[in-house]
């Protein structure tokens, strides 16, 4: 069953009755200009003065018959930021629904601030709320969804409707991208995310083209092979590298090609992890959750000028006795000799062989950007905290995409920290001997222990994939970023956050 968001209504009036409950949205409650929706609030407030800073219920004379006011708390402050709007209205709708609202109506409240895409950033937050899981719309389909409709106040805002609009599309891709990513290791092992694709882009002009078979696999990426031996032999968790292409009509002027982890479950291989630290290795694979996000948006938008290639890598990383070992010596597809230091850094292992041919690709495409999206490292959650890492290689560097994309996700409520790949990060990925290979894959401390653990990893990607042979200098310069959302995708319990969709629409595809 694929997600389905909520039907969005405008509605002029607050005097409708088609809804049970109105939902305000305000960084406080004199800000409001309709006078019967102020004056319950204000009353409420003088009996509680907390209250006015954070989410209650009072009755209401209008139709509705009650009002859920939601705080967005300060907005002046120098760490404060758009979130506040997303946060607010994502508590504003749970709260409605707690309170047993089937059908709210959304009313948000002009901000005196310079963020610009508090609309947006709210209509965001509050379908989040709205999400049931897979899982959970599979197995009960009387919970399937938590509200058919949610009305949307327009006030004077003439440009609601299209923000409606563009924030469906979006939170429809973000529903995929937590389906992928956020789903149990069985309900979205690779055959059956196969199946999911299939079924979610079928009619939609979206083409798909589906690599699985170990001996196929082994010739075309021998890496992805090695990570998937162990898990070949059961046929429910074969590895699959599925490609998802949207061409638009008319001319192309630039090509977003992304490559994504898709680690349905790691155990960490014959490098397993123990100590409790297996629980939540489900999420592994929520790269590839944002390549199917992202493409779900192309879908729907059809923008211009911009083709999309994606490359969801899904594959297993099982331990057993069909397992592959450190030390074991792999050459990957461009050739490159390799020697296994860690089986828990399966995710670059996953990836370069498909980031190879999406390279391989590129060269024939107009204006290419190449990205690695990955839950790739501890070591980037504890460096960046709840934001994802991006770096640059030097032609993307050039182009200062990763400030361009972390002012994007700033003001979307999508924030990312730029990293960097230096010259420390390609020494630490070359063998010491160079008498049996030439590259080490990782070193055998967790990342979390080793210095710029979050960096060395995409210098190996970068480097063993061949894009060394398309840097800045040379007479085919491709630029290529890799994204570490390991801080940013979300754990248990809760669903997935979707993070890095919303920054990539916005810079790449609703332009």
């Amino acid at each position: 069953m694929l997600p389905k968001v909520p039907t969005l209504e405008t509605c002029s009036t607050l005097d409708s009755k088609n809804y049970d409950g109105i939902v305000v949205v305000a960084q406080k409650i004199e800000h409001i200009k309709n006078e019967s929706v102020r004056r319950p609030l204000e009353a409420y407030a003088k009996i509680d003065a907390s209250a006015a800073g954070g989410c209650f219920v009072v009755p209401s004379e209008l139709p509705s018959g009650k009002i859920i006011f939601s705080s967005t708390g300060p907005l002046d402050r120098d760490y404060d930021d758009v979130r506040s709007f997303g946060d607010a209205a994502d508590k504003g709708i749970t709260r409605a629904l707690s309170s047993g609202c089937k059908k709210p109506l959304l009313y948000l409240v002009e901000s005196k601030t310079t963020f610009e895409a508090g609309s947006l950033v709210s209509i965001l937050g509050a379908l989040k709320a709205l999400y049931v899981p897979l899982e959970m719309r599979e197995a009960a389909p009387d919970k399937a969804v938590k509200l058919d409709t949610l009305g949307v106040f327009v006030g004077e805002d003439g440009n609601l409707p299209n923000i409606l609009k563009l924030a469906t599309v979006i939170e429809d891709g973000k529903n995929v991208c937590r389906d992928v990513g956020g789903s149990d290791p069985e309900r979205t092992a690779p055959p059956r995310v196969e199946e999911y694709v299939r079924q979610l882009f079928k009619g939609t002009g979206i083409a798909i083209e589906v690599i699985s078979g170990q001996q196929v696999l082994e010739k075309e990426y021998p890496c992805f092979a090695a990570v998937n031996r162990a898990a070949s032999v059961i046929p429910r968790h074969d590895g699959r590298v599925i490609w998802l292409t949207y061409t638009p009509d008319g001319p192309v002027e630039q090509t977003l090609m992304l490559v994504g982890k898709g680690v349905t479950y790691d155990t960490g291989g014959a490098d397993i992890k123990a100590g409790g630290i297996m629980a939540g290795m489900s999420r592994d694979k929520c790269g590839s959750a944002v390549v199917a996000g992202i493409l779900q948006v192309c879908a729907k938008l059809k923008p211009k000028g911009i083709k999309v290639i994606g490359a969801m890598a899904m594959v297993r990383n099982s331990v057993g006795e069909n397992c592959y070992v450190a030390d074991e010596i792999i050459t990957a597809r461009t050739g490159i000799r390799l020697r296994v230091g860690n089986t828990d850094a399966e995710g670059r292992m996953a990836m370069v062989d498909v980031l190879a041919h999406a390279r391989e690709k590129a060269l024939n495409e107009k204006n290419p950007h190449l990205m690695t999206v990955a839950t790739l490292t501890g070591h980037a959650a504890v460096a960046m905290g709840p934001y994802t890492a991006v770096m640059d290689n030097g032609t993307a560097r050039k182009e200062q995409f990763a400030q361009k994309i972390s002012a994007t996700g700033e003001k979307y409520g999508d924030p990312f920290e730029v990293s960097n790949i230096r010259r420390e990060d390609y020494k630490m990925i070359f063998d010491a001997s160079k008498e049996f290979c030439e590259i080490l894959q990782c070193n055998n401390a967790p990342s979390t222990r080793t210095p710029r653990g979050h960096q060395f990893p995409a210098a190996f990607m970068h480097h063993v994939s061949g894009l060394d042979k398309n840097m800045a200098s040379s007479d085919h310069p491709l630029k290529y970023s890799h994204l570490d959302i390991a801080g940013s995708s979300g754990g248990l319990p809760h669903p997935t956050t979707g993070s890095g969709v919303t920054a990539l629409v916005m810079q790449f595809i609703a332009k």
